[in-house]
């Protein structure tokens, strides 16, 4: 649809423009001025209109000024601002101005005017000292929150490289111009990791988010320092282009997360350790009263077998005190255990794809981070029913037990699988967790769930007891897989919220 201009004059469009603008006839004369350069230079309408534009220029300036604009007139170009056409005009009050100008030849009806558009310096100058200020600023918090930026191009391959940035790698910069000698900086453990987290980055398919910790060796003095890097990649035409973001030493962090971790497990330790003790004392204290009338009736029936005439009257009472003790130790156990497991069991509709994630957080909170998660999780998974935190507990002890049989193998590339689909064959969730550990021998294997047998120097031998009996309790079954020839591979199985 068209839009009638026939009421809108040239001067109402000269004057709605915000920069300062005067229109310069061939002979040198203020033909109009907008309402900008009117304010600017201090002049009306009527006082501004018909000036030589060399009025408006001090007077050191005007006959160079002059003999540039005849040479313009004979050669007239659009030439923009910013372009190098500075020049100083001088207001009404006799104020002088440093501008930047804008110049654009206009034919009408074969007369030649020039736009002349002008802004003023200081202008300039507050815009490009705030752009420094602010670049100030950004470089003390930078260096103050320890940051430094990195930028690697579609290739992977660094942009921008700085001596800094390598510095804080603790790459030797005359090896600026090697990708390998960087990469060999990080840490063997975590390059996997960290290759990974820039895969997904620059996956078209997913959210471009960048975020990985991983350890870099200083090439100077082989010390190692730990690394946290976010970033977001850019795309184009489905292909990334771009990875930019912001990497940080966060040594001291996790030295300091290592000694509360480290103080964590040896108080969770301590603790199992003490209910431990506790809960055999409470077995012992229960049943040794039953056990010594047991073995006290077991002699009387022994000492009447031996007698050449056999008192049966004896031999019975003897036996049946036997009866009645064991069946004593029996129902005392029985309310240890009622009382040890009271409190009804609250189960929730869970989604096993986010317990696991929640599971791999909170095992690299408790110590147990040098290992590289393999996800295969079935999307769209039906809801579970269970109890959230015996779950964790069972996904935290199989992925430890895991992380620490790697850790005494002393395998450098260590990797756990964690698998969750659907097992057609029971309608239930079925998780699996493996391992590229030692794994377990046959008489081991045997004895894995035994409660109090264990493989480690300080362990208590009750984690995959503990473990089966929770996976139990939410109605499904926790087992070791005994022909997998690599590593150690557990299952586990829970119901399906009808």
């Amino acid at each position: 649809m068209a839009y009638p201009l026939q009421n809108l004059s040239f001067q109402t469009l000269f004057d709605a423009v915000a920069d300062a603008m005067l229109l310069i006839s061939d002979s040198g004369l203020v033909a109009q001025a907008n309402a900008a350069s009117q304010q600017l230079l201090g002049y009306t309408a009527q006082e501004i209109v018909g000036l030589e534009v060399e009025a408006l220029i001090p007077d050191r300036y005007r006959e160079p000024h002059r003999r540039y604009r005849m040479a313009f007139i004979q050669n007239p170009e659009k030439r923009p601002m910013g372009s190098g056409n500075e020049l100083s005009v001088i207001t009404k009050s006799g104020k002088e101005l440093a501008v930047d100008i804008g110049l654009s030849p206009i034919h009408n009806e074969g007369q030649l005017y020039i736009l002349v558009t002008f802004y003023t310096v200081y202008k300039r100058q507050e815009v490009e000292q705030a752009l420094r200020i602010s670049e100030e600023r950004l470089r003390l918090a930078k260096k103050a929150a320890g940051l430094n930026v990195f930028d690697f191009d579609a290739n992977l391959k660094m942009r921008n490289e700085s001596d800094q940035l390598l510095a804080f790698w603790g790459a030797d910069p005359t090896n600026i111009n090697h990708h390998d000698a960087k990469i060999s900086i990080i840490h063997p453990k975590d390059k996997a990791t960290r290759e990974s987290a820039m895969r997904q980055a620059t996956d078209p398919t997913g959210d471009g988010e960048f975020n990985v910790e991983y350890r870099v060796v200083n090439q100077l003095d082989n010390s190692i320092h730990w690394v946290s890097a976010v970033g977001k990649a850019h795309f184009k035409e489905g292909h990334a282009t771009r990875l930019l973001g912001v990497a940080r030493d966060i040594t001291e962090q996790k030295i300091l997360e290592k000694k509360l971790q480290d103080q964590h497990v040896e108080t969770e330790m301590l603790f199992a350790k003490e209910v431990a003790t506790q809960t055999a004392s409470a077995i012992a204290h229960e049943i040794n009263q039953p056990l010594t009338a047991i073995s006290a009736y077991s002699e009387v029936a022994l000492h009447a077998l031996e007698q050449d005439k056999i008192d049966s009257t004896s031999l019975k009472r003897a036996l049946e005190g036997c009866v009645t003790q064991a069946q004593r130790a029996g129902g005392s156990l029985h309310e240890l255990l009622a009382f040890l497991q009271k409190g009804e069991l609250i189960k929730d509709l869970l989604d096993i794809n986010e317990v696991v994630k929640e599971a791999l957080v909170i095992a690299k909170n408790y110590g147990y981070y040098d290992f590289y998660p393999l996800l295969q999780l079935e999307s769209n998974i039906r809801p579970v029913l269970a109890n959230k935190t015996q779950v964790l507990k069972i996904l935290v002890n199989l992925l430890r037990n895991g992380v620490e049989a790697m850790r005494g193998a002393g395998i450098s590339s260590s990797a756990i699988s964690i698998t969750v689909r659907t097992n057609a064959n029971i309608s239930m969730a079925h998780v699996t967790v493996q391992d590229v550990g030692p794994g377990l021998s046959d008489a081991i294997a045997k004895r894995i769930f035994e409660p109090f047998f264990t493989t480690k120097p300080r362990g208590i031998g009750m984690g995959l007891a503990i473990s089966r009996t929770l996976a139990e309790a939410n109605g499904g079954q926790l087992w070791l897989d005994p022909d997998i020839k690599v590593g150690a591979t557990f299952h586990f199985t829970l119901p399906f919220a009808k």
